[in-house]
């Protein structure tokens, strides 16, 4: 059974557009400032790994050892002439400290949201949500997972869950068999 791809590339809201790096046309989703090139993309990661080693306070001639490169090659990523490959993203991740989504982020923010202020704020979300202990991490997963939710397109609740914030365990955590 053939897929309907039109259907599919307007479903994931993909227009066709050319990149001088790509022979043939390619589909893409639009960016809060139109279609980015894969070149634009590059440099927008160049800059966020030359700003997380500054802010690391480290040179280049520092960190391309820890990463097993040379200056120089390391460097071509600094300056978008080397694409970098997902693995070489998380070593710089765990050299750097810094999640691949800040990366991605800083990349294409329109894969967060549907507007600038949705995406920086569920970037910002993410972040906090990383920083959580694993405690806390649960809990919001639990809590999330109970949660009643809207049907779309009604004022339905879904599911039977009640929310009772006087259940909540204040204080030290609470075992797995008091909730």
């Amino acid at each position: 059974m053939a897929k309907d791809m039109d259907a599919y590339k307007n479903k994931m809201e993909l227009v066709e557009t050319k990149d001088p790096e790509i022979e043939k046309p390619v589909f893409r989703r639009p960016g809060f400032e139109g279609i980015k090139t894969l070149g634009e993309i590059d440099d927008r990661i160049a800059t966020f790994i030359r700003k997380a080693r500054d802010d690391k306070d480290l040179t280049r001639a520092e960190l391309a050892p820890l990463l097993g490169l040379s200056m120089q090659v390391y460097g071509r990523y600094e300056r978008a002439f080397s694409k970098m490959h997902v693995t070489r993203m998380i070593h710089l991740c765990e050299i750097l400290g810094f999640m691949p989504m800040e990366m991605l982020f800083s990349a294409a923010p329109h894969l967060w949201g549907r507007t600038p202020e949705e995406a920086r704020d569920t970037m910002e979300l993410a972040q906090q949500v990383v920083s959580l202990p694993h405690g806390t991490k649960r809990d919001l997963l639990a809590l999330y997972t109970n949660a009643p939710r809207a049907c779309p397109g009604s004022s339905q609740i879904k599911g039977d869950y009640i929310f009772d914030a006087s259940k909540l365990k204040t204080g030290p955590r609470a075992s797995r068999n008091e909730r």
